[in-house]
C-alpha cells in the first residue's frame, strides 16, 4: 500500500499549507482497518476519507448510506477534522435494537441487566427466603466450639 502522504497530490514544493494526520477507520465483522493519512489543516471528514483510499479497498462503503462518525460520536461528513482525530465509517445494522427488545417483550422473556435471558428458577421466591431463613436459624441454634 502506498504512504498515505503520497496519496495527497503535490502542489509544487513546499506550499506552506499545513497538514494534519488523522485516522480513517472501517470494521467489518472479521476485520478492521486503520489507515493515516494527511490532509490538509480545516479538512473535513469527506476528505479524510477520499485521501486514506479506503473507498477503493472496501468499493461496498456508500457514504449516502453509511454513518460516519469521529471517536465514536456519530457526525456530517462536512465536519473539520483536528490532528490526531479519528474518522470511523459504521456499517448498517444488521437488526433494529428496538425491534428486538420489542420482539423480546412480546414473547414475555424477562431480559437481566447488562443482557442476557433471566434463568428459571426451580422454588418460588417464597420458598427459597423461608428455607434462608431456616438455615439461619440452625446455624444460630448450634452451640459455639470455642
Amino acid at each position: 500500500m502506498a504512504d498515505p502522504e503520497e496519496r495527497i497530490p503535490a502542489e509544487g514544493g513546499d506550499s506552506g499549507i499545513e497538514k494534519i494526520k488523522v485516522e480513517v477507520a472501517y470494521a467489518l465483522p472479521h476485520e478492521q482497518v486503520i489507515l493515516e493519512t494527511m490532509i490538509n489543516a480545516g479538512g473535513t471528514v469527506d476528505d479524510a476519507i477520499k485521501h486514506s483510499g479506503i473507498l477503493v479497498l472496501y468499493p461496498e462503503i456508500d457514504l449516502a448510506v453509511n454513518k460516519v462518525g469521529v471517536f465514536g460520536k456519530v457526525t456530517k461528513r462536512s465536519t473539520v477534522l483536528r490532528e490526531g482525530d479519528r474518522v470511523e465509517i459504521y456499517r448498517p445494522l444488521i437488526a433494529d435494537p428496538k425491534e428486538v427488545r420489542r420482539k423480546r417483550a412480546a414473547e414475555g422473556k424477562q431480559m437481566k441487566k447488562g443482557g442476557g435471558d433471566l434463568k428459571e428458577t426451580t422454588a418460588p421466591a417464597k420458598e427459597r427466603a423461608e428455607a434462608g431463613r431456616e438455615r439461619t436459624a440452625k446455624t444460630a441454634a448450634k452451640p459455639s466450639q470455642d
